[in-house]
């Protein structure tokens, strides 16, 4: 049997050899295809969004990847005594029960058949009835196994995620994510997807690993005892070869696996914008544009995957003819040596049928080991992927400490004839540029977080504060004006001059560049945007957002309070219509643009801020009740500063701020002739 076996496997590794030459060329030309650089193009400075700088990505096995995946262990299991270590007690003791199962297995199996080549009725049955009794047991640690490792997957997935939410949602975060620095285009895809994966992955190759080495451990003994350490000792010698050889195959793994993921989080990204602007693009009868750029962006991801899938098939033949069946073949040799040696002390003095039986079961310890040992070599594949999600996942959690600890980054790539350049300067080195042009313009040097943020209620102040965009535009290069409770101040201005500029740095969405910003605590600062949030939840949500209703209860306000919030902004027969304070729907549909204005309003109402920032916030609303929603503002002594161009909103302003787009504002009381010039 072994004969045949050994001349199976070789005629198997002949024909393998045959087109092993071709494989390698693969691998090679595959590898080659992947440092091929970009064709000069003409010369151009842009931004590019997220990840698409010029900066090659790589990841491999190696230090710099055990030290990543070490941090992220560290947050996932933060402990000795935590659920998830637990977990991994279980998968360990699991594992060792499931080794002790195919050795009892192989010796009792042996035992069986030996009774029947030994014609034994009475010794067959009795043996057989063992082997059937342990087989609940066996069946319980298999699956006490299937679901250690599921329950560790969870829980390691639970405590990256929640970690990663932490900071993500901490501050303005999300928003300086997708807005300032554009190192990330898709969190989405890294916050789900790649984190599965990542967990997954992990947990999978702790399994893969542990048992062939629990197996290597206990068959190296057992052959050992038996047969002599010649034997393993080869078949650890061929481990440590073929591992070293195929490690250095698989490097391009990582890389192509993280470009797929990259790749999967563009599509998705195109997808998801055309949901949430499907009915501008209706209006435009863009659908067959937006197909060529969905298309377009599918048959990057396809032709990819076509090369990531040529790539795991020869991979895939490579890892079975070394680590299956050239390690099988290199058993049978190891395994032979004992038995054809004349010389073995244990062998030598032994009939036929013992003999056999030392062989029929080292045979089969042998074939378990070469398992263990072809399971161990492929395990390096799941590494080389593993690498890709590490790398992908730490690539998140450096930008969002970055972003935490106000650092930004854009990415911009400059493009010459001759060569293709890529650099990715941080926010301050972009604005320096752009303040080296405007030197005479303003008499502070612009870097991000210089300026300084004071709190005192009933207040906003602009002490010189210059207005710049993160890309290092200058819109004023000094912005100085006091605004107390009580002075509504009308903001006007051709499109472009920083009047949402304005807003952002007041709501510290965009870095303070210089100066000093007095403005109230948190909480008593407003924003009313011209198309309002609508959140998932009841309509009660949707007046208190972001209060959840036992913050509510907490401040006292009960739902007649809100009744006539919304009966002042008209909007009373909501109640009725949709089914009272408890009704959930998707508002974003339900309510029309003046509704969800209007329920805009009644959510000032609700919070009732020193300040609020009304940015074209009643454009869909008639006049009559735009008048007495901002007549009860004023009742209220909530402070408005609004961006319109409706003539009627002059009256319910004492002051303007009018910025002209060149650099340059005025911020003045309003006359009687600045009504009329308004108007």
């Amino acid at each position: 049997m072994a004969l045949a076996l050994s001349k199976f496997a070789t005629r198997k590794n002949i024909a393998g050899a045959a087109t092993l030459s071709l494989i390698l060329l693969l691998l090679r030309r595959s590898r080659k295809n992947s440092r091929s650089t970009r064709k000069p193009g003409s010369q151009e400075v842009q931004y590019l969004v997220g990840e698409k700088s010029g900066k090659k990505e790589s990841a491999h096995v190696d230090g710099e990847f055990f030290r990543q995946l070490r941090q992220l262990l560290r947050i996932s299991i933060p402990g000795v005594f935590t659920p998830e270590t637990g977990y991994l007690v279980l998968v360990a003791a699991s594992l060792v029960a499931r080794s002790l199962c195919d050795l009892w297995m192989i010796q009792n199996g042996t035992l069986i058949e030996s009774a029947v080549i030994g014609m034994d009725r009475t010794l067959f049955w009795k043996r057989l009835f063992k082997f059937f009794a342990a087989m609940p047991i066996i069946s319980l640690v298999n699956n006490v196994l299937k679901y250690g490792i599921g329950a560790l997957k969870l829980r390691l997935r639970i405590r990256l995620t929640r970690n990663l939410y932490d900071q993500y949602l901490c501050g303005f975060t999300y928003y300086k994510m997708s807005n300032l620095d554009t190192r990330i285009a898709n969190a989405d895809q890294l916050l789900t997807t790649d984190v599965e994966k990542f967990c997954d992955s992990v947990t999978d190759l702790y399994s893969n690993v542990l048992k062939p080495l629990l197996d290597i451990l206990i068959y190296v003994y057992r052959l050992t005892a038996n047969i002599g350490a010649q034997t393993p000792f080869l078949m650890i010698l061929y481990l440590m070869a073929s591992g070293v050889f195929l490690t250095h195959l698989r490097r391009p793994t990582g890389r192509m696996t993280m470009k797929e993921q990259k790749l999967e989080g563009e599509f998705r990204h195109i997808n998801s914008r055309l949901i949430a602007s499907a009915e501008e693009v209706a209006f435009y009868q863009g659908n067959r544009r937006e197909k060529i750029t969905l298309l377009a962006s599918f048959q990057k991801l396809i032709d990819h995957l076509k090369k990531f899938l040529e790539f795991r098939f020869a991979m895939g033949f490579v890892d079975n003819i070394i680590a299956k069946y050239i390690a099988t073949v290199v058993g049978f040799w190891a395994v032979s040596i004992p038995f054809l040696s004349e010389s073995h002390q244990l062998l030598a003095n032994v009939n036929h049928h013992e003999r056999l039986q030392f062989y029929y079961t080292s045979g089969r310890m042998l074939v378990k080991l070469a398992e263990a040992i072809g399971r161990l070599v492929l395990a390096g594949r799941e590494m080389t992927r593993l690498a890709g999600f590490t790398s992908r996942v730490t690539m998140l959690r450096k930008v969002l400490i970055d972003l935490n600890q106000g650092n930004y980054q854009r990415t911009m790539v400059t493009r010459g004839s001759g060569t293709a350049l890529s650099q990715s300067p941080s926010l301050e080195s972009c604005t320096e540029e752009a303040a080296s042009s405007s030197m005479k313009m303003s008499q502070f040097p612009l870097i991000p977080g210089s300026g300084r943020v004071l709190f005192q209620d009933n207040i906003i102040k602009f002490d010189r504060v210059p207005l710049v965009t993160p890309n290092g535009d200058i819109l004023v290069p000094e912005l100085s004006f006091e605004v107390r409770s009580g002075m509504n101040v009308l903001v006007c201005g051709p499109n472009g001059c920083g009047k949402s500029s304005l807003f952002r740095v007041l709501g510290e969405l965009w870095p303070l560049f210089g100066g000093t910003l007095t403005k109230p605590p948190r909480g008593k600062l407003f924003y009313i945007p011209q198309r309002p949030y609508m959140t998932l939840g009841t309509l009660r949500d949707q007046v208190i957002y972001p209060h959840t209703r036992d913050e509510m209860a907490s401040r006292g306000i009960t739902d007649a309070i809100l009744a006539e919030h919304l009966d002042r902004v008209r909007l009373g027969y909501l109640l009725s219509r949709e089914g009272g304070w408890d009704a959930v729907a998707d508002w974003i549909d339900v309510l029309s643009g003046g509704e969800k204005q209007r329920i805009a309003m009644a959510r000032l109402f609700y919070h009732a801020p020193q300040f609020a920032i009304l940015d074209e916030c009643t454009s869909a609303v008639s006049v009559d009740v735009e008048g007495l929603m901002y007549q009860y503002c004023r009742e209220v002594d909530i402070t408005l500063f609004t961006v319109s161009h409706r003539r009627s909103l002059w009256k319910h302003h004492e002051y303007y701020l009018q910025m002209d787009g060149r650099g340059s504002f005025d911020f003045k009381p309003i006359e009687p002739d600045t009504v009329e010039f308004g108007s």
